[in-house]
Order: structure tokens, then C-alpha cells, then sequence
């Protein structure tokens, strides 16, 4: 193996790896696949199984840098997201490689870029989704250099990285091989890199104040969710929940709880949870409080009884008996019937069996294991949006959801004046996964200009404005409420209308490369 080849991989590999929020050096991000391509370059005529070889040990590097806080969860779950991805993002490299060797390097350069967007959008939307380390996600600390999102989304992100490092590898290219350094290439390169975050900043700094507002109280109880969390009862956690509200004296118009916050097993029949006497009782607390409003988290389950009546995600009990089980939200606003949301975009291997009806019969339900039930959750087609008692309206994020833009943006479409995520992040410890989660949040805010409530079960719940800042924050592993001002909108932008337009061209280029390169009986 020739040395200078393994060094171009693994340093591409380091360089995107430590690009990536939080703790990378976001510039790093703009030269990153450039050692990658330049390896690709000097072997695209030898052989593609290197090519591939070589990609993959740089993805896998990239990956189990960013996202080695899997193994917090599970060992498994850690290790299959950061190899399969790896080899995804490999196949789609070394088919960059097989059609440059097929078209003229312009177009080689389009189909790069295109085929790259295509994975990421086909990542987005797929059973075994996992858009973690999406391109554009790398901006989320830098919210001053991404203002415009709110016109192209997170995918103006990826075009801007992919874009930015083909004019490097020019440079580097042509370094090598005419000893010669291109100050006119190097000066276009550094102005791709810096046109954006001056229209960025024009951006930020032109944007209008929302003046309306409703006042909020976010709640953040701390509860350990590998030991204590699916052993509490229901009414042991209102007694929690009435401590925690009654500890501020602040008059709120809605309280925001986490993700799977009333989690008693199995949950509770959604036929029968209007009449419940848990409902009943949290309904009294709040009338009597202030009359405040309620989104939380909760489980619901929905019995089936024959083949007849169940559902795609429906989980066999035993002989005849299925279940459907939800991870939701309910909303309580006044003597309004209370609304349910089910969680609809799930974590693999842990709420949802990839193409179940493949699997399940050769694996059976088997989940990975975070603690309560352990079945295929239940979804639902529409974005629900909650009316709050004085008109306001709020889209409830549930966790994973908050990852998804073009999803989000579909609350947005449907009413929605302010977002709020609930969330349990406790399952990856202290780690990089809770940090990038709620950065990841803070482009939401930008593509949609909403101003977001974020109510994370062990941290961090945060009030992120829509700019993208962060107003108001707990620290991870503390119990407390941030009672603040949520700004509302109802504004649409740019990307809340036309949704991931760039994908959409990447696509159309993407197809007619791919015909063009297998037409033609040889290279131009």
C-alpha cells in the first residue's frame, strides 16, 4: 500500500471529523474531502476497489469521530450507524470516480456535488435514516455565517462545503503538479468561502424583531433514564411535575414538558384517556394554578383485536391480539378535548423496524433496548398543530423529529407561530450527542425564522431565538424551568415555501449525467 495514499485517506478522514459541532474548528470543513479527492485524482485510472477501500477508511474516521457517543446507548446500535454510513457514503464517493472516468471533468464536478445532495436527501427519507452528519448540520455553531438558510435550507450548507472544496483541490492540484501556486484560483477559492458570510451577516443584522410574544415555562426534571424513568408511576410524576411548576411563581401561558415525560408502561389506551383519572387530575392542578396550557411528552398504546383491524407498525401481543404503541404529545389548553400528536420521524432500531415487513419475519420485534417498551412505535401522515387557549399556535417536535428540515417546515406550513422540541437526551450521557442536537436545533430556527422552546428531559432545555441564538439555557443533568418570552411569527420564508428545492435540482442533474455517461461510447 502506497503511504502518501493512506495519508491523503486517513487526513481527510481527521479533517472532517474534527470540522464537526461541537467542539470542531468549523473552517476545517472547506478543505476537508480535499486530500479525498486529490487521492481519487492521482488512482481513478487503476482501480475503483481502492478508490473505495481508501473513501471508506476516510468516512469511517469522519463518522467515529462525530458520532462515537452512540456507544452510550448500546455498542451495537454505535458501531452499525458508524459502519453502514461509512459504506454508504463510500458507494456514493467511488460512483463520483466510476463516472469521471466516463464525462468531461466539468461535468464530473456537477455530478459530485449532485450525487452528494441526492444521498443526503435519500438519507433523509429512507427507512434506515440517519442524517446526522448531513453537510450543512456543520454550520450549526456558526449561526452568523448561515442566515441565509432561510432560503435554501441545510442543503445550501452541503452545496456551499462541496463547492468550496473543489476549488481547494484545484489549487492543491495544480500545486502539485506545476510547482506553481494559482494566486487567481486561490483568490476565488477564499471568496466562496467568504461572499456567504458577509450576505449572512447582511442578513442577521437587517432581520425584524417579533414583537408579539406568549410567555412559557419550560420544564427540565431530570430524570435518569437507563434507572428511574420507566419504573415511575404516572401520578408520581404529577407530584414532580406540580413540585417543579409550584418552585416559580411565574404566570405562564403555556408549560412545556419533555419527550415520553408521563411514560408509565404500557402507557395509556387513547380511547379511553379523555376519562382517565390521570387527565382528570393534571387538568384540576392546572385550573387551579393559573389556567396555563400544557404540552408534554407521554406514551399512548391502541389494542387491535384480529388481522383485520391492525396496521402496518401494529406489534403481535399473542393469538389475534395486536398493539400499536406511540410515542406522543398531548396538549391541554382550557376545557378544549385534549390533543394527541404521534411522533412520526423514529430513531432506527429503537422505535421503528426498518422495513418491517421483511425483517420482522426473519428477527422478530427485537428493538434496541432504551428502556420501556421495546415495540415498533405507531406514526401518523399530518403535522399537528396545537391552538393554545388565547390563539397561538405551536408545533410539537418530538426529539428526533427536530433533525428533519423540509419535515419541519411542514408545521410551519400548517400554522405553526412557534416551535417547541421535546426531547430525552439522557440516553447519550454527557456527551457531544446532547450538545449537537440542540446546535442542530438552532438551524431549524434560521429555515424557518421561528423562534423554538426546547424541553429536554436530563438537558438541555433552551430557549433559541429566531436567529438562531440561545436566550436561555439549563445545563445537562439538572433539574429546573426556564420561564421566559417565546416570540411568535407568521412569516413564511423562502425555504418554508419551496422546501429543499436545491435537492430537487441535484436530482434532475444528477439523472441526466447518469443517462449521458452511460450513452456515449467514450469519454469527451
Amino acid at each position: 500500500m502506497n503511504k502518501n495514499h493512506l495519508l491523503y485517506s486517513v487526513l481527510s478522514g481527521i479533517l472532517l471529523g474534527f470540522s464537526w459541532p461541537t467542539y470542531g474548528f468549523t473552517f476545517l470543513i472547506f478543505i476537508s474531502f480535499v486530500p479525498l479527492l486529490f487521492l481519487e485524482n492521482l488512482i481513478r485510472k487503476k482501480n475503483l476497489i481502492k478508490i473505495f477501500l481508501f473513501s471508506y477508511l476516510s468516512f469511517f474516521i469522519w463518522n467515529s469521530i462525530a458520532t462515537w457517543w452512540l456507544v452510550y446507548s448500546t455498542f451495537f446500535g454505535m458501531s452499525f450507524a458508524v459502519i453502514v454510513n461509512s459504506l454508504l457514503m463510500a458507494i456514493v464517493f467511488t460512483s463520483y470516480s466510476f463516472i469521471s472516468k466516463k464525462v468531461a471533468s466539468k461535468l464530473s464536478v456537477i455530478y459530485w456535488v449532485c450525487v452528494w445532495i441526492v444521498f443526503e436527501k435519500f438519507h433523509l427519507n429512507w427507512e434506515f435514516s440517519w442524517p446526522w452528519l448531513n453537510l450543512g448540520n456543520v454550520f450549526s455553531e456558526k449561526i452568523l455565517w448561515i442566515q441565509w438558510y432561510e432560503y435554501t435550507g441545510s442543503f445550501g450548507g452541503s452545496l456551499w462545503v462541496l463547492i468550496v472544496n473543489y476549488l481547494f483541490f484545484l489549487v492543491y492540484k495544480n500545486l502539485i503538479e506545476t510547482k506553481k501556486f494559482d494566486v487567481i484560483r486561490f483568490s476565488y477559492s477564499i471568496l466562496s468561502v467568504a461572499i456567504p458570510i458577509i450576505i449572512s451577516m447582511y442578513i442577521y443584522k437587517n432581520q425584524n424583531q417579533d414583537f408579539d410574544y406568549i410567555k412559557a415555562s419550560i420544564l427540565q426534571p431530570n430524570i435518569d433514564p437507563y434507572e428511574e424513568k420507566y419504573g415511575k408511576t404516572n401520578i408520581s410524576i404529577i407530584n414532580d411535575f406540580k413540585d417543579l411548576v409550584n418552585s416559580s411563581n411565574y404566570s405562564s401561558e403555556i408549560i412545556i414538558a419533555p419527550e415520553t415525560y408521563f411514560s408509565e408502561s404500557p402507557g395509556y389506551p387513547i380511547d379511553s384517556f379523555e376519562e382517565s383519572a390521570f387527565l382528570i387530575t393534571l387538568k384540576s392542578y392546572l385550573n387551579k394554578k393559573n389556567k396555563s396550557d400544557l404540552l408534554s411528552g407521554i406514551q399512548f398504546y391502541q389494542v387491535y383485536y384480529g388481522e383485520d383491524e391492525k396496521t402496518k407498525s401494529s406489534n403481535l401481543v399473542r393469538d389475534s391480539i395486536w398493539i400499536d404503541v406511540f410515542n406522543s404529545s398531548f396538549f391541554i389548553s382550557n376545557n378544549q378535548r385534549t390533543k394527541i400528536y404521534h411522533k412520526s420521524k423514529l430513531v432506527v432500531g429503537v422505535e421503528n423496524m426498518p422495513y418491517k415487513n421483511i425483517l420482522e419475519p426473519l428477527l422478530g420485534n427485537t428493538l434496541l433496548n432504551f428502556g420501556g417498551t421495546v415495540s415498533t412505535r405507531g406514526t401518523q401522515n399530518n403535522r399537528e398543530v396545537f391552538e393554545m387557549n388565547n390563539g397561538t399556535k405551536v408545533a410539537p417536535i418530538i426529539c428526533y423529529e427536530s433533525i428533519y428540515g423540509e419535515y419541519v417546515t411542514e408545521y410551519v406550513r400548517n400554522g405553526a407561530q412557534f416551535l417547541a422540541i421535546i426531547t430525552n437526551d439522557g440516553w447519550w450521557s454527557e456527551s457531544q450527542g446532547y450538545k449537537q442536537h440542540l446546535s442542530y436545533a438552532k438551524i431549524r430556527s434560521i429555515e424557518t425564522r421561528r423562534s423554538i422552546a426546547r424541553s429536554a428531559n436530563t438537558g438541555s432545555s433552551a430557549i433559541i431565538n429566531k436567529k438562531g441564538e440561545i436566550v436561555n439555557q439549563l445545563d445537562y443533568n439538572t433539574k429546573g424551568i426556564i420561564n421566559g418570552k417565546i416570540n411568535l411569527s407568521d412569516e413564511l420564508t423562502f425555504y418554508v415555501k419551496y422546501g429543499d428545492f436545491i435537492y430537487r435540482f441535484s436530482l434532475f442533474f444528477f439523472l441526466i449525467i447518469i443517462l449521458f455517461s452511460f450513452t456515449k461510447k467514450k469519454k469527451y
